[in-house]
This record gives structure tokens, C-alpha cells and sequence, in this order.
């Protein structure tokens, strides 16, 4: 079955930890259903993994703010504006770009938490610990262990499975990024801020896995609650049994699937 072109292009943006080119297999999905697809790095990222390990000075020092900043500057003020499908702290970003008027929509896949969410759960303390144990991590570039990556993302996983997508694709991530993250709601100017009230901004889908660890579902409801109070049109999908790695282990289509599902019943 062919597609026909669609207009608008979409731009897939990762999450802490983990390298833009595990997006590939989505790209070439949504290619295959008529998007022009893509999934820029973020600012200080090296074109490969290893490269990446490797060449870690480069991101020590990024915060949020210099992040969304970066894809704005991407998109530029094109007549027609892209998706943007983002997961973790990606997925902050997809909601900054489109509150911000950078996007036509935009998909947040386990999203990091905004500004004014109050739940704080268990397991979202102790996947951060690994940054959070050493306040001189705010000006470094943090690496899982494959065990600490089995705890944040590979909770649902064998350990087989979860250790493979650990060596595949995981990538040192600016500690700074979590301190902001921890500190949001003690922070007048926060860079996690999202103008969650706006009327005038194209359709949002918040989705989530109900055993996530990083970014638990709790938290995404708040976030959703908080939309819910504003004539913004934002919805919600619930994910079950899926952790942090819906986006890369064996269950990626899935969750694409519901993304592009979304998208055409929004008329893109």
C-alpha cells in the first residue's frame, strides 16, 4: 500500500542517555507511511555512539535551555512547520517547541516532568540517583552502568535484552539537564516551564508506560491534568506493562504505531 507525501515533516528528538540514531527504525516507518523524517542529536552529540562515549566535553555543561534552543534553531521559521516526536526529556522539548509556536504537533513519549508537577515517586528518585549523588555531576556528562540502565529503562525487559540496548545506544547525558529537573518547582525561571493554558497551538498526545521508572506514570497524569484545565486540545495514552524502553526494545512499533494513529485522526 502507498502513502501520499505528507506536508508536514516530523523530527524525532531522543532523551537523556540514549543516541539520536536509535530513532532509525521510526524514521524509516514513518517514511514509509509519506513523512520526510529526521532525528537531530542534541547540541554537543557526535554523529555516532562511540564517537559520543568518547567525546563527552562536549555536552558537560548543557542545560534545558540550551537544548530547546538548539531545535529551534534547527526548525527555523519554515511556512511549514514540523511534528515533533520526543521522548524523556525530548519529549520536555517537544512541548516547549510547540508552546512556543516551532511545531504544528507534537507526540511527548514518557516525557520529562514540567514545572508545577508535585509527584515525586520512589523510582523516579532512583533512576536520577545516578546524576544526583554527586552535585559535581551539574557540570558533567553522566553515563549509565548497563545495571543502572536495567533499573531506569530495562525494568520490563529480560536482562538479555536490556543489556544489548545498552551497549547499543547508550550515550553519556549532561547531568546539569536532571538538576534542573529536581529543582523546577523551587525555581522561579525555570527552563522546564510550559505554557500549558495556550489556546492557539496545535494538538498534543502525552503518552506513558505504566511500569516507567524514569518518568512514572503518575507524573505524566499530572502533567495531563494540568493541560486538561486549559482549552488546549491534549490527550492522553496510557501504555501498559511498558517501561522507558517503549521507544527502542522490542516493542517500539507499538508504540510508533499509536503515534502515527494519533497524528492521522489530527489530519497530518
Amino acid at each position: 500500500m502507498g502513502y501520499e507525501p505528507k506536508q508536514n515533516p516530523v523530527i524525532f528528538i531522543h532523551g537523556l542517555w540514549i543516541h539520536s540514531t536509535a530513532w532509525q527504525p521510526w524514521i524509516e516507518l514513518f517514511e514509509a507511511r509519506g513523512y520526510s523524517a529526521t532525528a537531530p542529536g542534541w547540541r554537543g552529540d557526535s554523529p555516532t555512539v562511540q564517537e559520543t562515549r568518547e567525546f563527552v566535553q562536549a555536552m558537560e555543561k548543557l542545560g534545558i535551555e540550551e537544548l530547546v534552543e538548539h531545535y529551534q534553531e534547527i526548525i527555523g521559521t519554515p511556512e511549514i512547520k514540523p511534528i515533533i516526536v520526543g521522548h524523556s526529556f525530548g519529549g520536555l522539548i517537544a512541548q516547549e517547541l510547540l508552546a512556543n509556536g516551532f511545531a504544528a504537533a507534537a507526540v511527548a513519549i514518557d516525557p520529562a516532568g514540567i514545572k508545577g508537577v508535585k509527584a515525586l515517586p520512589l523510582a523516579q528518585l532512583r533512576s536520577a540517583l545516578p546524576v544526583l549523588r554527586n552535585p559535581a555531576n551539574l557540570h558533567r556528562a553522566v553515563s549509565l552502568t548497563s545495571k543502572e540502565f536495567k533499573y531506569a529503562f530495562g525494568n520490563t525487559l529480560t536482562v538479555e535484552e536490556s543489556d544489548a540496548l545498552h551497549e547499543a545506544w547508550t550515550i553519556p547525558g549532561p547531568g546539569k539537564t536532571i538538576f534542573q529537573e529536581a529543582s523546577a518547582n523551587i525555581s522561579p525561571h525555570s527552563p522546564t516551564t510550559v505554557d500549558t493554558q495556550l489556546a492557539d497551538r496545535g494538538p498534543l498526545l502525552l503518552t506513558s508506560g505504566t511500569e516507567d521508572h524514569v518518568v512514572p506514570l503518575e507524573v505524566t497524569k499530572e502533567v495531563f491534568q494540568m493541560y486538561e484545565k486549559g482549552p488546549s486540545d491534549t490527550e492522553l495514552h496510557i501504555f501498559e506493562g511498558r517501561g522507558h524502553s517503549l521507544t527502542i526494545d522490542s516493542g517500539w512499533k507499538d508504540v510508533a504505531d499509536v503515534a502515527l494513529t494519533w497524528l492521522e485522526t489530527k489530519g497530518f
